[in-house]
């Protein structure tokens, strides 16, 4: 992992996990080096936390969500050395990323994925960012080529793509979510948010759904500016997350 530290702090600092988008098969934690509007968060008295994870078809789910898991525990073992506040940590995803940050803000350790070092600390994290993530793998073909990669076999078993998804998980307890997905994203429907938001809703999960016009998968513009824009909706991401954690710098 890498770590973003701000330049000025008030006592420990509040962390904003960021996991990388890839298909579960490709991306690095280094996409978010040189990120240009980075210091939003660190100006506000974050330190952003960028990380890695196994990835496909090398390994399999439930791999990546497994070191998602682990790389908040190492924060909660290290917070004194890094002066980071182990009751406040977000996490922030994109695509895959979306993915896991949401299997990680829904599945306690009943799920089983709570594997490897550090394991006296506590995975939970207090608020999610899911920015146009696949949370429902069910829609998908079992023998699909992703799905094959993901899981290292010729056809996934239904039942292993509904534990796989993140609705499941979902319970009254969980923390808070902002969800954001582009209306015209062409490889993730925007069902997958919209729907997502409502199991949450009905669960009494607060829940806050963007929809980001013009904006294909990644927020790529499709024809017409964003509405709001990149920087708006990271901006609307640190409000969120300063009301969730209770935090002002």
């Amino acid at each position: 992992m890498d770590l973003y530290f701000p330049a000025q702090g008030n006592g420990r600092s509040p962390v904003l996990m960021y996991v990388h988008g890839g298909g579960w098969s490709s991306g690095d934690r280094k996409e978010l080096h040189g990120m240009r509007d980075l210091p939003i968060f660190t100006d506000a008295g974050y330190v952003v936390v960028a990380v890695d994870y196994r990835l496909a078809p090398e390994y399999h789910f439930p791999a990546m969500i497994q070191d998602v898991k682990c790389a908040v525990r190492f924060l909660r073992a290290h917070a004194e050395e890094y002066n980071l506040d182990p009751d406040r940590i977000a996490a922030w995803g994109l695509s895959a990323g979306g993915h896991l940050v949401s299997l990680l803000g829904l599945a306690d350790e009943s799920a089983g994925w709570d594997m490897g070092e550090y394991l006296d600390q506590s995975s939970r994290v207090q608020a999610v960012v899911s920015m146009f993530g696949l949370v429902d793998l069910t829609v998908l073909n079992p023998d699909s080529e992703l799905m094959q990669t993901l899981f290292g076999v010729p056809y996934v078993d239904p039942a292993d793509l509904a534990r796989a998804s993140a609705a499941p998980y979902i319970s009254a307890d969980d923390p808070p979510f902002m969800i954001v997905h582009g209306d015209r994203d062409w490889v993730i429907p925007q069902a997958q948010s919209v729907n997502f938001d409502a199991r949450l809703d009905a669960a009494g999960v607060p829940s806050q759904l963007l929809l980001v016009e013009n904006a294909g998968h990644g927020f790529i513009p499709m024809g017409k500016p964003l509405n709001p824009g990149v920087r708006e909706v990271l901006e609307m991401m640190l409000a969120f997350m300063n009301q969730r954690l209770n935090f002002t710098l």
